[in-house]
């Protein structure tokens, strides 16, 4: 198992926002977060990644790494780096100090680079980039630490259609062929209901919770309610 939540609690100050929730995360799933804006999900994110302590209730996370992968908007566009620059940053920061020029031959760097067809792009600068070519260069360097379960936070965010395909079918490709997990805050109800093996489905102010398998959520009232219309018209939701 590569995470592990039983009955936990995310909020601020010990105040729980939502409802206690347990999960697993096992190699080769995807796990949709969705829910609306402000409704605990970047909470429970920064939660799983350790970076805020939980209310109540225990994560476990497996061997092997975390990658995490933010929204492009993090990255600073006035760093002048090119996309084989951004990727060696994602070496292990062991290797980095012991051998400078480690990550320069990690084969994990050009495999990374290979799984997220970014290897022809590896002199081009980051403001060069097209939107979906600079979310392929973050996952690449998250690929780079090699992981065993990748977080995205909003990954195809002002990005066309062609292009929020293309991320999902490379993440697709990635928990099939590398055995992943990954879990992925999201708006895009079409593509998670085609890719994400399992949903959590969030809402502080309705107090909902909702877990389980892709068939199981999306068949639930409570998502019928809120998103049915939605995802017949295949949109993304707010």
């Amino acid at each position: 198992m590569l995470l592990q939540i039983d009955e936990l609690a995310v909020g601020y100050q010990g105040r729980a926002i939502l409802p206690r929730m347990t999960l697993r995360v096992a190699p080769g799933q995807l796990w949709a977060v969705i829910g609306p804006n402000g409704a605990g999900k970047s909470t429970f994110l920064r939660t799983i990644l350790g970076l805020q302590h939980p209310v109540a209730g225990t994560i476990s996370r497996g061997p092997g790494a975390i990658g995490y992968v933010p929204q492009r908007s993090e990255i600073d566009s006035a760093v002048p780096q090119r996309v084989i620059d951004l990727v060696r940053m994602g070496v292990e920061r062991g290797w980095r100090v012991l051998d400078p020029l480690a990550a320069r031959r990690n084969p994990a760097v050009e495999a990374a680079m290979r799984d997220t067809d970014v290897t022809a792009l590896a002199r081009t600068q980051w403001q060069r980039l097209s939107e979906g070519q600079k979310q392929r260069a973050l996952l690449a360097q998250a690929l780079a630490g090699e992981p065993t379960l990748l977080v995205l936070d909003e990954p195809t965010s002002a990005m066309d259609v062609h292009a929020e395909a293309g991320i999902f079918a490379v993440l697709e490709r990635l928990r099939a062929e590398r055995r992943l997990g990954v879990v992925v805050i999201s708006h895009h109800l079409a593509l998670l209901a085609r890719y994400a093996t399992h949903f959590l489905l969030l809402d502080k102010d309705e107090q909902l919770a909702l877990v389980g398998e892709r068939e199981t959520v999306l068949r639930h009232p409570a998502f019928l309610e809120r998103y049915g219309q939605v995802l017949d018209r295949g949109g993304r939701h707010d």
